[in-house]
């Protein structure tokens, strides 16, 4: 999981690369159809939720919609998604949103929304005012007629449908930037995630305890340097700051944790995967990042609707997008392996530098799509795999519940692991596991069909009888990144004779290799 952004998670650049505001760029769905959804029951809530889901306001399912032509006639653009947002439950629950987007230190401007939903409301009456008119009109011209009346009808169904043109082109306008803003809005938080900013997190698990070296330790810049282990003077040259080379057994090493990682997560039920390094953009908007906001981590590609992934949380979300699957299916547990692509906007100083903050690393990450009632204990069952994978290797760390300040927007709950890193000195996140709830489902519109406690429904005519669908909840969670675990075990296991040491499990996945020892001279 990354964060940031005005809707969490990821913010994208363009190669070019280019950022713009964290907004939506939503195209609208044919005015009858917006009207339906505003029209829809403002309390679609879960049953198996025990409190309105702030999220299913803002975000029901993900809709292709087609965009509008101009009047001029020009070809519409292609086909955008939007999301079918409850604005009659936000100002009917505005305490509860502002709180949440309070809480979270959210650039949601809640005010602002429900002013344009206000003039939403005016605007729209008004448009079907006139539209009741002219189809007054209309119909008066049925049948024979005098040519005075009907010229006269003539000339007032014009005005008609010239004040309609503007009036809808205005709506349009208007509900665009309504949609627009009100995608800022995060989505609902778990009651136990502690209020405030990420100092406010709250320890779950210790594990270990910092080694004792008796000699002068390195970071691993020194070590990587002294062992040969990567090059980020040729990189910087070659591709710019923040890339490297890595060499000889550095090689070995990040091919070993990845092997290592997909092994031992696949044992546990997980399907194990390679992503495409290259979405659309309205993909990772539907996961609720923002490929083209202010300080964005996400390259976009300039010229076309892709972007570069940040996580393979992004392309693993999207394998079953507009999907309706049946109940029996679920849990569906992925494991991705990728490389991912981050801008790294605004990170600098000597926390950020070496291995610990690049541009482009490989990482493996867990997915998981199951029931809204089970996200909860999947959530604990996600952390639980990577607290066992970060001990296995010997590592000392930390499990954190993070403060609502701290949540992406997508997230409902958020729990971050933080190794020690005895040559920064400092503990430094090495992966994090959220719960994302039905954000994501519902712009990506994955559903399930529950299994019916009735046989005899799942044949009822017509369907009358049938089980309604449901949204999925979605979960996402670090198996091991990369670069930063390559930081862990360099500074935690060196030696004072200047050689590095392979935890044990890592071993077969590097050929046997026990040591890495400085190049003789």
């Amino acid at each position: 999981m990354i964060s940031g952004g005005c809707l969490g998670g990821t913010t994208l650049h363009s190669l070019t690369l280019a950022p713009s505001r964290c907004r939506s760029a939503f195209l609208l769905s044919p005015l009858k159809t917006l009207t339906q959804t505003l029209a829809t029951n403002p309390h679609r809530h879960h049953p198996m939720l025990p409190l309105p889901s702030i999220l299913r306001a803002f975000s029901s399912p993900a809709l292709p919609t087609a965009s509008l032509a101009t009047l001029e006639g020009q070809v519409a653009a292609k086909p955008q998604w939007r999301a079918a947002i409850d604005f009659k439950w936000i100002r009917d629950n505005k305490d509860v949103v502002a709180a949440n987007v309070k809480n979270r230190n959210s650039s949601a401007d809640l005010e602002l929304v429900l002013e344009l939903y206000e003039k939403f409301l005016s605007l729209q009456k008004e448009v079907e005012r006139l539209r009741a008119e002219r189809n007054i009109v209309a119909n008066k011209m049925k049948g024979k007629l005098e040519p005075s009346v009907r010229q006269a009808l003539v000339e007032e169904g014009k005005s008609l449908k010239e004040g309609l043109v503007a009036l809808e082109e205005d709506l349009v306008h208007l509900t665009d930037k309504l949609q627009q803003e009100a995608q800022c809005i995060p989505n609902t938080t778990h009651p136990d995630a502690p209020i405030g900013s990420e100092e406010n997190s709250i320890l779950r698990r210790m594990v270990g305890s910092p080694r004792d070296f008796g000699f002068a330790v390195k970071d691993h810049l020194q070590l990587g340097k002294e062992l040969d282990l990567f090059d980020f003077d040729a990189a910087a040259e070659v591709s710019g700051s923040k890339f490297y080379y890595l060499k000889n057994e550095a090689v070995l090493l990040e091919m070993g944790l990845i092997n290592w990682a997909l092994a031992e997560v696949s044992k546990r039920g997980f399907t194990p995967l390679i992503t495409p390094e290259i979405v659309r953009s309205s993909v990772v908007e539907k996961c609720g990042f923002q490929p083209r906001g202010q300080n964005t981590q996400v390259y976009s590609i300039e010229g076309s609707d892709q972007c570069l992934i940040g996580t393979a949380e992004i392309p693993v979300g999207g394998i079953h997008m507009d999907s309706i699957l049946p109940e029996s299916s679920l849990p569906l547990k992925y494991v991705a392996y990728s490389h991912c692509f981050r801008t790294e906007a605004g990170a600098a100083g000597t926390a950020t530098r070496g291995l610990y903050r690049v541009h482009q690393f490989s990482k493996v990450e867990m997915f998981v799509f199951c029931r809204p009632e089970d996200s909860d204990r999947y959530h604990e069952e996600l952390i639980g795999i990577e607290e066992d994978l970060f001990a296995s290797l010997g590592l000392h760390f930390k499990t954190l519940d993070m403060a609502t300040g701290d949540l992406g927007a997508p997230a409902y709950r958020k729990f971050d692991v933080e190794a020690w890193m005895p040559g920064l000195d400092r503990y430094g996140e090495i992966s994090s596991a959220s719960n994302c709830t039905d954000y994501q489902s519902r712009r990506l519109g994955i559903r399930y069909r529950p299994s019916p406690s009735d046989p005899s429904q799942a044949s009822s005519k017509k369907g009358k009888g049938s089980t309604p669908t449901q949204f999925v909840h979605t979960l996402n969670a670090t198996a091991c990144a990369v670069p930063r675990m390559i930081v862990c075990l360099l500074e935690n296991f060196q030696q004072e004779d200047g050689s590095v040491l392979i935890p044990e499990p890592l071993r077969p996945f590097m050929g046997g290799l026990h040591v890495i020892r400085p190049k003789s001279k």
